[in-house]
């Protein structure tokens, strides 16, 4: 299926006067189209998102796999530690094809932003050992997801969608361990009102404590936002935030910038 080029906006017949969950999700992708993100609604699902992945995967390199070395691929760079994960991101890597020649490849051109593919997904659905899990809004840069927003309505608190997220990682056999979803750096929570941030970390700890000493929060993407206690501050509207990244803004800091924070400037325990 083509990647669509309408603007994802409010269903026809929305009521006005209430913000509905599937209301706040249409109207950010519609920003995201705004700012140049192409939105896929045919990725619905792991099949779907590795197909776009080695589609991306072989025109940022110039090359063709064969089916088996494509999912040796996969096997290779899919890790459930986060660090590893980040670390292939933003680096060259080397990988032996079948016939033995070694390739060099990357999966993010960090040198030249602009070169990379900027897609953004929703309701993707990965199956789990017991159950599965559905994702509000994937933002995906060369077929990789980088980004995961969670929307809630006005009425929910943001943290239930951090405890959404936690509650996820903790399931045996999330994708966020056996899929490209290991790629994944940042997370966004919002309920439209309130909007926070955190970056992604190895399982042990992802977990909420009294002084949130595991994963701390924080209001804005910005290099010197402070942490800030999720039920006593306002946060930054989300439309603001869209409307923040015109310009390509941030196109510009997830692949300049991303990689380095989530790796070096992290304030978590990295053991």
């Amino acid at each position: 299926m083509p990647p669509s080029t309408s603007i994802y906006d409010q269903p026809p017949g929305s009521p006005r006067h209430t913000v509905k969950e599937g209301e706040i999700e249409y109207g950010f992708i519609g920003k995201l189209q705004g700012l140049k993100y192409e939105y896929r609604q045919d990725i619905r699902d792991r099949a779907a998102l590795e197909r776009n992945f080695r589609e991306k995967f072989e025109a940022l390199n110039r090359l063709k796999l064969s089916d088996g070395e494509f999912a040796r691929l996969l096997d290779e760079i899919v890790t459930s530690d986060v660090f590893t994960a980040a670390k292939t991101l933003r680096t060259i890597n080397s990988f032996t094809r079948e016939d033995g020649t070694p390739l060099n490849y990357t999966l993010v051109n960090i040198k030249d932003w602009c070169k990379n593919t900027f897609e953004v997904v929703n309701q993707l659905r990965i199956n789990t050992d017991y159950s599965h899990h559905r994702y509000d809004v994937l933002i995906l840069i060369n077929g990789v997801p980088c980004v995961q927003i969670e929307l809630k309505t006005l009425g929910i608190n943001p943290r239930r969608a951090m405890e959404q997220i936690v509650d996820y990682k903790n399931d045996p056999g999330n994708g966020y361990t056996k899929t490209l979803l290991s790629f994944l750096q940042l997370f966004i929570v919002s309920n439209r009102t309130n909007t926070y941030y955190f970056a992604n970390n190895n399982a042990r700890h992802f977990a909420f404590n009294a002084d949130e000493r595991f994963l701390p929060i924080y209001q804005f993407a910005d290099e010197d936002s402070p942490k800030e206690d999720c039920c006593e501050h306002t946060m930054i509207h989300i439309t603001t935030y869209a409307k923040a990244s015109r310009d390509s803004v941030v196109k510009h800091w997830l692949t300049t910038e991303l990689a380095s924070l989530t790796v070096n400037s992290w304030p978590f325990n990295k053991t």
